[in-house]
């Protein structure tokens, strides 16, 4: 009998990013939460999901709840009081600091996914590819791929609105 090993990947979702590259872009659609991070266990053996957002919104309370139920773990970046009235959203580092902390801690993960277009991930996905800890970054769409993922492997990208992935987690 051959031995199976069970992953215990993690991924990091830029909220902002996937809200813009799907529900915002020339052709707009909407994403199933649940069903995304149903996708994502069975495809990536995710065991824990981050979902990151810019601010906390009093108006927007549903959505965040919809984000928790399917699943996810809802992280908001820290903003000073002066801060708040801006709502700056830039989630970028904070994932990047996540990922690298969970490393330097020697957190019990194997790999990452990262849910996002921007290319401010960039040095992040090279040094976990090195590491042989990089899965796949989901860009939201081909629009929303950064220029400086193009000399990157196929192995390490797929798009979220390609035919196969997007019937399965559209709304």
């Amino acid at each position: 009998m051959k031995f199976i090993k069970k992953e215990r990947n993690i991924a990091f979702i830029d909220g902002q990013n996937l809200y813009l590259g799907t529900a915002k872009y020339s052709y707009p659609w909407k994403i199933d939460l649940r069903k995304l991070r149903i996708f994502l266990k069975d495809k990536y053996r995710i065991a824990t999901a981050y979902y990151y957002l810019g601010f906390y919104d009093t108006n927007h309370k549903g959505i965040y709840r919809e984000i928790k139920v399917s699943g996810f773990i809802l992280k908001f970046k820290e903003h000073s009081e002066k801060m708040l009235t801006i709502k700056k959203g830039n989630v970028d580092s904070d994932i990047i600091f996540s990922a690298m902390e969970k490393m330097y801690y020697k957190e019990k993960f194997d790999k990452v996914i990262i849910v996002s277009g921007d290319g401010d991930y960039k040095r992040l996905v090279d040094f976990l590819i090195k590491e042989k800890r990089m899965s796949k970054v989901l860009f939201p769409n081909k629009e929303f791929a950064s220029s400086l993922y193009k000399k990157l492997g196929s192995e390490f990208y797929d798009y979220l609105d390609g035919a196969d992935i997007k019937k399965k987690i559209i709304k």
